[in-house]
């Protein structure tokens, strides 16, 4: 059996580290997320005008808003082969992959 090569890379969203094992050529990509989702949920925080919102509830909203943004242009004439749907997906099961990590202090992450 073959294991696929994995890198791991480290990225900061809301000040707080995730360690997310990605194949290398998916990288930059990855990084570039984690940008985006970092600059979203920042801005999600700034809009709550002082009131304190946990970072869970950011996270959703961030999601759903980006989700909503994809399947908008994807209706509006996107050629992407991969669907809306997939792409989601393989965003939610790293999302979980690193939140699963975070969560657990044995493992360093």
């Amino acid at each position: 059996m073959n294991a696929t090569p994995t890198v791991t890379v480290t990225v900061t969203i809301l000040d707080k580290e995730y360690c997310i094992a990605c194949p290398p050529e998916e990288r930059a990509n990855l990084e570039q997320s984690a940008r985006h989702l970092d600059l979203r949920m920042r801005q999600i925080r700034s809009r709550s005008q002082g009131k304190i919102i946990g970072t869970e509830r950011v996270a959703v909203m961030a999601a759903l808003n980006i989700t909503h943004e994809l399947l908008h242009r994807d209706n509006a004439g996107n050629t992407s082969r991969e669907l809306p749907q997939e792409q989601v997906r393989r965003l939610l099961e790293r999302v979980d992959t690193a939140l699963t990590g975070s969560q657990n202090p044995a493992t360093g992450s």
